[in-house]
Formats: C-alpha cells, structure tokens, sequence
C-alpha cells in the first residue's frame, strides 16, 4: 500500500494525471476526515488542543498560526502554513497538490483554494480522472473574504486580493489585485 499511495501523491505533487477514487487515498482521506471532525469541534478557548491537532493533519504548521473552524481540507498532507498566518472561518484547501501558505499571512472568511483540476473530456471526468496544481501564498499577503485562488496560482509577497476576488493566474508581489478574474489595479502602499 505504501508504493501505491508513495506513486499517486508524487503524481499529485507533479500535476501528473490521477484517479481521484484511487483505493490507495481512502485512508488518508478518513484520516483527514477524523482529524477535521476533531478540529472543528475543539473549543476556540482550547488552543493548545487545536494547534495539536493542526500539527497532526497538516505537513507544517508554524508557530503563532491560527485557523478558525471550519476548516476543510482533502488530505491535509500537502499543506505547509508558515509562521503567525491567520486564517479566517471557513476555509476550504482543496490540497491534491502542494499549498504552501507563507508567514503573516491573513485569509478572510470562506477563503477557497483550489488545487484540483478537472479535465474537459467528460468521459476522463465521469471516470474519475483529475490533476492537480500547486498553491503559494507569499509572506504577508492579504485575501479579502471570499476569495477563491485556482490551481497553479501564486501569490506574491504582501500583494491584497480583493473580497470575493477569482485568483486565475499569477499576482506579482506587492499590488491590490480584485475582481473575476482579479486584475492588478495598483502597487501597495
């Protein structure tokens, strides 16, 4: 099972072609499943209990990191989350590939980042058939409420989306980004 489950993620981390029913990812999704249901039912009070738990589901978590529930994710194992980030109600990181969130980060409610992607063919969709891409957030970034950022995307250093923004493609470091799909409309500061 390990070689089957070693296989399909480094396919996933690739961005290679995947069967997103394959028998090998039922554990680590339950895994993830459980450890969520933990998560989110854990008092906002009891800190110590939610950063144990987010160490335990999530490939890195730095310190002073603060996810507030509910929070969703596949599998957890993809997702690195740097130094003092914040991240507001209910998110969804859809991690079939890498999400690498940087430090002083600040995603605002129901932020969505999306790393599956589906191919056009529906006979490959209707047969299970998915791929996925990479998610980086740059240190010091901000994503307004709502936003949603696609596969393949980066986000650079201390650049704002703009609530409710569509992240398509890549931002550059250091400007306000808004809209569907989010357009730069000026540098920072």
């Amino acid at each position: 099972m390990t070689d089957a489950i070693d296989e399909i993620r480094g396919r996933m981390a690739a961005g290679e072609p995947y069967l997103a029913n394959d028998p090998s990812l039922r554990p680590h999704r339950k895994r993830c499943e459980d450890l969520l249901d933990r998560f989110n039912a854990t008092s906002l009070a009891d800190q110590r209990e939610r950063d144990r738990i987010l160490g335990e589901l999530l490939a890195d978590v730095g310190p002073g990191v603060r996810v507030m529930p509910r929070f969703l994710c596949e599998f957890g194992f993809f997702i690195r989350i740097g130094e003092r980030s914040r991240i507001n109600f209910d998110a969804v990181l859809l991690d079939c590939a890498p999400i690498t969130i940087g430090s002083d980060v600040r995603m605002g409610p129901r932020c969505q980042l999306y790393t599956a992607n589906h191919p056009e063919s529906a006979e490959l969709r209707h047969g299970m058939w998915e791929s996925a891409g990479p998610i980086t957030i740059g240190d010091g970034a901000w994503l307004g409420g709502g936003v949603i950022v696609l596969p393949g995307v980066t986000i650079g250093a201390n650049t704002i989306v703009g609530a409710g923004s569509v992240v398509t493609k890549d931002l550059p470091a250091g400007v306000v980004a808004v809209g569907n799909p989010a357009r730069v409309v000026r540098r920072v500061g």
